[in-house]
């Protein structure tokens, strides 16, 4: 029986992989990936290992959740090695990481979790933004932006309007205006600020200023990659960092 390994691929940039998940890439018999994984990690797989693309992007999916269970079991079940099953960001971020351990543990199959950078991290980091600042955000709150039937979760938007805090909607494009207008409804000003993040770390990341009003009209013009929004007071103070890109080139 295989060893499993459910492990974060980050948000699209090779150098933001932990060295440990870099290991498990390059010794993996196989890797079962998501659509999110850019092509440049992939590359750094084993070369002898088979990668099966398993993702799920908004309508259209390659398989079904229990579909990659089962495959997964059925690949660890199947000779020695390790099995990676490499999901983009952290797997414990809204990477459906409980339904595939479930299946394992059904099975009677052991696995390990390495985490990856999330979404919202790389995003603070590519906006040089912190979203926690002393008196103006004292949380981060990270919340889907739709359900999988593509209808707007039932959050506690009241809780969600509450000033002192910073949204992280992650597959935040299709519904956020629906979502925008929960929050207003909820009793968040119209005004405050928000901005759109896609494909975040990569060559082709574009970012989307506005405010909670306005940006759902602005997220019609994005591409068809990722795209994270971010929401609260802590956008306003947003600054440019004097130190030279080059130092953490």
């Amino acid at each position: 029986m295989r060893r499993v390994c459910l492990a974060g691929a980050g948000p699209g940039d090779p150098e933001l992989l932990t060295l440990k998940v870099l290991r498990l890439l390059q010794t993996a018999s196989v890797v079962l990936h998501d659509s999110l994984v850019s092509a440049e990690i992939l590359a750094l797989a084993n070369p002898a290992a088979k990668l099966i693309d398993v993702g799920k992007r908004c309508g259209r999916h390659a398989m079904t959740q229990d579909e990659i269970c089962a495959l997964l079991v059925r690949e660890a079940s199947a000779g020695d090695g390790l099995v990676l099953r490499l999901k983009g960001g952290d797997p414990m971020i809204f990477g459906r990481a409980t339904e595939e351990m479930r299946a394992l543990e059904a099975a009677g199959i052991g696995y390990d979790v390495a985490p990856g950078v999330t979404a919202a991290l790389a995003a603070a980091a590519s906006l040089k933004l912190s979203l926690t600042q002393r008196l103006v955000s004292r949380a981060v709150h990270f919340v889907a932006g739709h359900a999988a039937d593509g209808s707007i979760p039932g959050h506690d938007f009241a809780a969600l309007a509450q000033k002192g805090g910073t949204l992280a909607v992650y597959m935040g494009a299709m519904g956020f205006a629906g979502f925008a207008a929960h929050l207003v409804e909820a009793g968040l000003d119209p005004a405050t600020p928000a901005l759109a993040i896609e494909n975040v770390s990569r060559p082709d990341e574009r970012i989307v200023n506005g405010t909670v009003g306005s940006l759902p009209i602005a997220l019609r013009a994005m591409g068809g990659g990722p795209v994270l929004v971010l929401v609260g007071e802590a956008l306003a103070v947003r600054h440019a960092v004097a130190a030279p890109a080059a130092l953490c080139a």
